[in-house]
């Protein structure tokens, strides 16, 4: 059951419930084959990973037609719950990790998503044109913005200039370096106050100028 995730998200479709639900049973599932969860986290999927997730939903309703590239995926997150989500957006995942996009497409065809794409392989060779590009954790937010910025394209239609949304946790002031003054930084406590576990995670985002 995905409780928590409709305790925030009460206004799901019945598809984006069943797609969800889904989830969670195929990366338990995977997850015995390829670890690409904490073995000691998988009883907290639908929290530390799924809702996580989408509180990228909570900081931007992503405008039909956008197209978001999630780098360094892993086993598909945040990009799988977020297509969920926006059924009429694309999201392209990319990781250097083959057995993670094959888990990532895997869970993917199985519920059914029809916009997502995949590519294994490093974001040099990515020549995806994408308004945002999106991360968990993956690396230092002035090194993610140095490679992504080739990818983030001048056409603009949602409320936020294209650029960069990640989730964060810890202190982040020396992180951010040059694009402190830029940056938006939320808590995500303020968007899921009944979860411990959000006191210290945040989701930035950074516009990207061409």
């Amino acid at each position: 059951m995905i409780d928590r995730i409709l305790h925030y998200f009460p206004n799901l479709t019945e598809c984006q419930r069943d797609r969800l639900d889904a989830m969670t049973g195929l990366y338990a599932e995977w997850n015995e084959k390829i670890n690409v969860i904490s073995r000691k986290d998988i009883a907290n999927l639908e929290v530390r990973h799924l809702l996580h997730s989408l509180s990228i939903a909570r900081f931007m309703r992503f405008a039909d037609g956008t197209r978001v590239l999630d780098f360094g995926c892993g086993g598909g997150l945040p990009g799988l719950p977020l297509a969920v989500m926006f059924p009429e957006v694309h999201f392209h995942l990319i990781d250097r990790i083959g057995k993670k996009i094959r888990v990532a497409s895997s869970i993917a065809e199985a519920i059914g998503l029809e916009n997502v794409s995949f590519q294994h392989g490093d974001i040099a060779e990515c020549k995806e044109q994408v308004q945002f590009v999106v991360s968990r954790a993956v690396m230092p937010l002035p090194d993610l913005v140095r490679l992504s910025r080739k990818n983030i394209s001048g056409r603009q239609f949602n409320g936020y200039p294209n650029g960069v949304i990640t989730l964060k946790g810890g202190e982040l002031d020396d992180e951010l370096g040059q694009y402190k003054n830029i940056t938006i930084v939320e808590p995500l406590l303020s968007y899921f106050p009944d979860d411990e576990f959000f006191s210290t995670k945040c989701i930035t985002y950074t516009p990207v100028n061409k």
